[in-house]
């Protein structure tokens, strides 16, 4: 066995057990960008109608697009698994199957629950809306992190104004849109769908089999590069295009809802990839550490490896609970000049959205960060929480209260240390959220 065929490994095994959430709740983000674009919020109030009536309205125009974008992904995304021809989209007027068709089309999730809902932002009401129970919008078993999350339900005829569609999409892809896609996730699409295994996150975790689709590993150092090409296999750019393509068409086509609806859907990816942990693999783990500690693992001493993952994921987890706990907060007492609803309300200089903006410019600078980040982390929130490997945060009873245990940490200036580079990072989303919004925007006036 030669030593990169060994490493390739190791190395594989190693990003198996990578974590794969992402920002909390994508809605708390959402809302200040796009409340602040004047073309957002002065936009008619547009009419909800189910997908199934989109579609079929669309099914022409559909077989043409999805054709072309299926050339776009198999030219200019070089890891990309071209659609098997059995799943091509072909329009024959069959509205009892073409949520089907077209969702093996795309490759999402078939059992994904694409009903007409919001997701309410922090003390919003729901007036008159029926709630939902989050088993109604998504067919993910483990529900947890919609403590305090209340969504409601839409009616096919009513009109509803195109902020809350955007801003309600913008999470949506977290509902179970991409997981199960993969051959080896034990799902009868994942065995069709044609993208292979999964490259990397652990395959038999619910959410794990979407980490290749919500993350970004494209600049990682070239020694990785050259022995584990397969990391590079990540999808964010193809979902990122192909929503943006279909947004234009429901525009075009005079269906403004699912318009809104799919520019959601697209800028949900943006987002990722403006965490740095969705763009390094593993932030404060240098290269040789990991090639030594995974031969380690192969050795059967896996203490260090074991140990390097867990302090990754209770960094992760902190960070994700922290921004959510603080534009909740946020949100609950109305407070509109909150340092980072002011960032990502900032109308600066927007540049002209481009295809390569995902991964050269906004994934590049999230990589560039996850380094110092790590390191903000390790030094500003409990000792115990993030820099304990025989510690899981998942376990903390208090995990969702972590505004008070910063408070009482004894350290005064964590909190606000942890803020301020949070608000660096939320930067990136603001401008290029606006950024691409406003290129679908643009072609249909």
């Amino acid at each position: 066995m030669t030593f990169l065929y060994r490493t390739h490994t190791i190395i594989l095994l190693f990003l198996l057990s990578l974590p794969t959430y992402a920002w909390e709740m994508h809605t708390l983000i959402a809302e200040p960008v796009f409340s602040s674009m004047e073309e957002i919020v002065s936009a008619e109030d547009v009419v909800v109608t189910s997908l199934e009536e989109f579609l079929i309205l669309a099914e022409l125009h559909l077989e043409e697009t999805l054709l072309a974008e299926e050339a776009w992904a198999i030219e200019n995304l070089e890891f990309y698994a071209p659609l098997p021809d059995s799943l091509t989209f072909q329009a024959n007027n069959d509205e009892n199957t073409v949520r089907q068709r077209f969702a093996r089309a795309i490759r999402i999730n078939p059992e994904s629950k694409l009903i007409s809902y919001l997701q309410l932002l922090p003390g919003r009401e729901a007036g008159s809306h029926p709630i939902l129970v989050p088993e109604d919008v998504t067919p993910l078993k483990e529900n947890s992190g919609f403590y305090n999350v209340v969504f409601v339900e839409l009616t096919p005829g009513e009109k509803i104004d195109p902020l809350s569609v955007l801003v309600s999409a913008n999470h949506e892809p977290d509902l179970g849109l991409d997981i199960g896609l993969y051959e080896n996730n034990d799902t009868e699409w994942g065995k069709s769908y044609g993208i292979g295994t999964q490259p990397f996150g652990d395959a038999k975790l619910e959410y794990g089999s979407q980490a290749p689709i919500h993350m970004g590993l494209y600049h990682e150092a070239a020694l990785i590069n050259m022995i584990a090409p397969f990391i590079k296999k990540c999808y964010p750019e193809y979902r990122i295009h192909l929503y943006k393509t279909l947004s234009e068409l429901a525009f075009s086509l005079g269906h403004d809802y699912w318009g809104w609806r799919f520019m959601g859907w697209g800028l949900h990816y943006l987002a990722d990839l403006t965490q740095p942990y969705h763009a390094q693999a593993l932030p404060g783990v240098g290269t040789f550490k990991m090639i030594v500690m995974n031969v380690m693992d192969m050795m059967g001493r896996s203490r260090m490896k074991d140990e390097a993952i867990q302090l990754v994921s209770n960094r992760h987890m902190a960070i994700e609970l922290l921004e959510r706990q603080l534009l909740e907060r946020a949100y609950l007492e109305n407070d509109m000049e909150y340092l980072h609803f002011q960032t990502l309300s900032s109308k600066g200089t927007v540049p002209h959205y481009m295809d390569m903006i995902p991964r050269e410019i906004i994934t590049k600078k999230s990589y560039s960060r996850a380094r110092k980040l790590n390191k903000i982390i390790a030094k500003n929130f409990p000792e115990q929480l993030v820099s304990d490997p025989n510690y899981q945060l998942g376990d903390f009873a208090q995990k969702n209260e972590l505004l008070d245990v910063l408070k009482n940490s004894g350290n005064p200036e964590a909190l606000q240390n942890l803020e301020l580079e949070l608000n660096d990072i939320l930067i990136e989303f603001s401008v290029y959220g606006r950024s691409y919004a406003g290129s679908i925007l643009s072609k249909n006036p």
